[in-house]
């Protein structure tokens, strides 16, 4: 477990500052009813867990997810809102294992697509789990708004979910430079051979 510290304590660090990044507003470029400052800090836990899992195999990537989501839920209640709190400790322990799973069936094919593929089925499955627990049905949240700036309308939880995955996405894009410089620096896992 002691190998696992530093993946658990990035994990802790990069959920703890996206529960509280969540509830503040990009102002900027007219962006406030569009994304929060969380969508730029969440995505970098998939790069944790992906890294986690090439160098310690699927089950060393669930311990960091367990570790990193019993630590980081106990210090998002005490710094977010129990509604956030909860939210985001569903979303993400369910979204990381999703990230586990599909990383761990694509990790021998062409290296960019473990990553890319499992961080976008994870982010998009915790970005619908965290905005319908956080926010549905909140009052403030809830007052329609041009979904992704056309035509139809959505509440605002709705528009803010949206505009979120599409960070997540180009993230998910983006962190494949990190992973790849890292992934040469970063001992591949190799399972035991199955016993005859």
């Amino acid at each position: 477990m002691r190998d696992l510290a530093p993946a658990v304590a990035a994990m802790t660090l990069v959920v703890v500052a996206s529960n509280i990044l969540v509830q503040h507003p990009v102002t900027a470029f007219g962006l406030a009813d569009k994304l929060t400052w969380g969508a730029f800090a969440y995505p970098v836990a998939f790069l944790v867990t992906d890294l986690t899992n090439r160098r310690f195999g699927p089950a060393g990537a669930r311990r960091v997810v367990y570790c990193g989501f019993a630590i980081a839920a106990a210090l998002s209640i005490w710094l977010a809102t129990p509604r956030i709190a909860v939210a985001s400790a569903t979303a993400f322990l369910v979204g990381q294992l999703l990230d586990v799973s599909v990383f761990a069936r694509l990790r021998r094919q062409t290296w960019w697509r473990a990553p890319l593929l499992a961080s976008l089925a994870g982010s998009g499955l915790d970005t619908v789990l965290f905005f319908t627990l956080a926010f549905a049905g909140v009052a403030d949240m809830s007052a329609p708004t041009a979904l992704l700036g056309g035509a139809v309308a959505a509440p605002l939880w709705v528009n803010l979910a949206a505009f979120d995955f599409l960070v997540k996405v180009a993230a998910a894009a983006a962190l494949l430079a990190p992973y790849g410089a890292l992934m040469n620096a970063i001992r591949p896992f190799e399972p035991a051979p199955a016993a005859r």
